[in-house]
């Protein structure tokens, strides 16, 4: 890596760190994660920390994390391919132990879902609620390209304030094509980024949208700022203003790295990244390094367990 000012002062002074959640194919041994002390250069903790249970298939994909103001941790996941109509979630306070799953059903009042993909959690701390956005496939519900009926995806939203009660999911954005893979973020009052996938068969790389409220209206979508065969966009806030987009370029079985400061103009930086060979999309959040010390315990634990009773 190429050295940086704001990424050496982060990594010697920061108190935080930063955490990117995974998963590894087949996607059944369940939530791994990845940490970081300068948004570069990612080390996996080496073991998996949560098991899916939920669900049909009982896999774990595109396990998103986030922290809510009481400090518990909250993750949501896709739990099965296809017939699923809902998606698993969990909680912690150290996320080394977990609460017991739950299969949170959104889709069953449109019977004809394919599919509930890639929930991404977001604490919307101008409304006090936490926001879900996924994709899911209602067939015939919209126009279509060259994509089948059965993926031909839009995202869905719904909101919650205790994990309980959950509002009627609804449409999130329909941008004219088939979408998934989304992240929401929030740069200041008024001002919120939606990073997403258009997954129509002659795109398949990754854009972005701009809108006033974590719920939108996002009314342009932006030309693309990856390569085509690229998804599950990730994204890290820097020191002074920067981010990090990272994404999985798939067919190049690699994942690749955009800086930006406005979202509008993208450096391609994937050369000063690493990230560990066989990790799959999930979110980048901070914690303090005393949680990850705790985590990097835990890995220590376990796999002093599996030696010894070998």
């Amino acid at each position: 890596m190429l050295p940086l000012l704001s990424t050496g002062l982060l990594s010697s002074c920061a108190k935080d760190a930063y955490l990117f959640t995974s998963f590894r194919e087949p996607a059944t041994a369940g939530l791994r994660l990845l940490y970081s002390y300068d948004g570069y250069k990612w080390q996996d903790l080496g073991r998996t920390f949560l098991k899916p249970q939920v669900g049909p298939a009982k896999l774990m994909r595109d396990p998103s994390l986030t922290q809510g103001p009481d400090g518990t941790y909250h993750l949501v996941w896709t739990c099965g391919w296809k017939g699923d109509k809902g998606f698993g979630y969990a909680s912690s306070k150290d996320l080394v132990h977990w609460s017991a799953q739950r299969f949170i059903d959104v889709m069953s009042h449109e019977p004809t879902t394919m599919n509930v993909w890639a929930p991404e959690i977001f604490y919307d701390k101008d409304a006090q609620q936490y926001l879900i956005v996924w994709a899911s496939t209602i067939p015939f519900r919209f126009p279509k390209g060259q994509e089948d009926e059965d993926n031909n995806h839009r995202l869905y939203y719904t909101m919650t304030k205790d994990f309980q009660s959950f509002t009627p999911a609804k449409l999130y954005l329909d941008p004219g094509f088939s979408a998934i893979d989304s992240e929401v973020l929030r740069r200041g009052a008024n001002d919120y980024v939606l990073v997403v996938k258009d997954n129509t068969r002659p795109e398949r790389d990754i854009k972005v949208a701009f809108g006033p409220t974590a719920l939108g209206p996002f009314p342009q979508v932006s030309k693309p700022f990856t390569a085509n065969f690229t998804e599950g966009p990730s994204v890290a806030k820097l020191p002074r203003g920067e981010w990090l987009v990272y994404y999985d370029a798939y067919k190049e079985h690699k994942y690749g790295a955009m800086k930006t400061s406005d979202f509008q103009t993208f450096t391609d930086v994937s050369a000063q990244t690493s990230v560990p060979v066989g990790h799959k999309h999930g979110t980048i959040i901070t914690v303090p390094r005393r949680v990850l010390k705790k985590l990097q315990a835990a890995a220590v634990d376990t796999a002093a367990v599996t030696i010894s009773s070998r």
